[in-house]
């Protein structure tokens, strides 16, 4: 598929590296967009592209960005295409994720992610939260990469170093989504089950909510029944959400213990894949990250 007429960001999320990363290749080594139309800023074309993926896949190997940029220029009326598959490796050093039918920026994260290059990671996400919003972002962008990290670890018992790092850079990308004037009082608590340390889809609930204008309080990760117990009675929430990734976590008492508090909250809700099907009485069940801020929101309503 042609791909003329691309922007800076486009190309980095491509690529999987950071706008000012392209910006250097320009300017340093004249390695920039070629097409212009009178009065617009200059595009990236399909040749444009091939340069930059040769530039990257050499630099990843070492070679130095001038020495690359001169490659690059040297075989400049070749087939560049030819150079992407023959004398170089895959991104990643031939350990790329597998997407399937995934986004361009997905793509551009996962090869960042392989890299460990987080600024270009939080470049990436950063972008898409921007443009499409929290849960877009985190549907379309992050979540791909996440289980195809996740079943590359299981495939292989490697690339513990990649999860940790892109859970990091989304994490920071999650808490920098502004948040509610202080004077709005949180009537939303979120907390991970006991022994559960998975907390990254409430962080994107918790960004979802407060792009949404709802303020709530994050526990984080294991939170013992005792210590929710406590934070119910001292903050009267109106919500509240436990997140269970695993079965060993999903353990329905503490679902009925938030029932059964002396002042429970108008909704109780389990989210995550490590409940069991059938759940207490009373408790809502929270599927994916669209219906969960949307009923969150809706009962949080003073």
């Amino acid at each position: 598929m042609a791909v003329e007429g691309l922007t800076a960001g486009a190309v980095a999320r491509r690529l999987g590296v950071a706008v000012t990363t392209l910006r250097t290749w320009h300017q340093r080594y004249g390695l920039g967009p070629s097409e212009h139309v009178p009065g617009h800023h200059r595009r990236y074309t399909e040749q444009d592209l091939d340069r930059l993926q040769v530039m990257q896949r050499l630099t990843a190997q070492g070679v130095a960005p001038a020495e690359a940029a001169a490659w690059v220029r040297r075989v400049d009326d070749l087939d560049l295409s030819a150079f992407t598959g023959t004398t170089t490796r895959r991104d990643g050093g031939g350990q790329a994720i597998a997407l399937g039918a995934a986004s361009p920026a997905a793509r551009g994260l996962a090869r960042a992610a392989m890299r460990l290059d987080a600024p270009a990671m939080r470049d990436i996400f950063q972008s898409a939260v921007s443009e499409s919003g929290v849960i877009e972002a985190w549907n379309h962008v992050a979540m791909p990469v996440l289980i195809g990290i996740g079943e590359r670890y299981e495939a292989t018992q490697r690339f513990v170093e990649v999860e940790h790092l892109i859970s990091r850079t989304v994490t920071e990308v999650l808490a920098a989504v502004s948040r509610p004037a202080p004077g709005d009082v949180p009537r939303v608590l979120l907390a991970a089950a006991d022994e559960e340390q998975h907390t990254l889809p409430l962080e994107a609930l918790a960004a979802a909510l407060a792009e949404g204008g709802v303020p709530c309080r994050l526990l984080g990760a294991r939170v013992p029944p005792e210590a929710l117990s406590d934070a119910i009675a001292r903050t009267g929430p109106a919500v509240v959400v436990l997140w269970s990734q695993t079965p060993a976590t999903g353990d329905p008492a503490q679902l009925l213990q938030v029932l059964n508090a002396p002042h429970p909250p108008l909704l109780t809700a389990a989210a995550g894949p490590g409940w069991p099907d059938r759940l207490p009485s009373g408790v809502a069940q929270l599927t994916d990250l669209a219906e969960a801020a949307q009923a969150v929101a809706a009962a949080a309503r003073p």
